[in-house]
């Protein structure tokens, strides 16, 4: 599971008032919630696009801080999509996630990669164990 954060000064639920509903347009209908750190997330069971074996997409509430988008997109092997003639669908699904995250978040791919990996260098830069 990845989360995103929102642009600076931008929050989730003004970007995508009926989340539920953007997930449905871009991906299939929701068929069930998973719970992932004490939030609900809509799972799509059988997403529209051949790639995806399933999508788990939604806000996490974080107490004092702004809410971050959870998505866990489960795809099939790029290989066997292509080999049964779905190149194409492959393509349409990078571009699903790719338009989906931006509107969602406000931040382009390569935005989205350096936020990443500055999270990732700020938790290495933190002392183990200090009291």
């Amino acid at each position: 599971m990845k989360e995103y954060k929102m642009r600076r000064g931008e929050y989730l639920e003004d970007r995508m008032p009926d989340l539920e509903a953007e997930i449905e347009d871009y991906f299939g209908s929701p068929t069930a919630t998973e719970e992932y750190k004490g939030s609900d997330l809509h799972v799509v069971e059988d997403p529209d696009n051949p790639v995806f074996d399933r999508i788990v997409a939604g806000a996490v509430t974080y107490s004092g801080k702004k809410d971050k988008l959870a998505v866990d997109f489960e795809e099939r092997d790029a290989e066997d999509v292509i080999a049964e003639g779905n190149a194409e669908a492959a393509a349409d699904a990078v571009n699903a996630k790719n338009e989906f995250l931006l509107e969602a978040t406000g931040r382009d791919a390569k935005s989205r990669r350096d936020s990443m990996k500055r999270s990732v260098e700020d938790d290495a830069e933190k002392p183990d164990n200090v009291s």
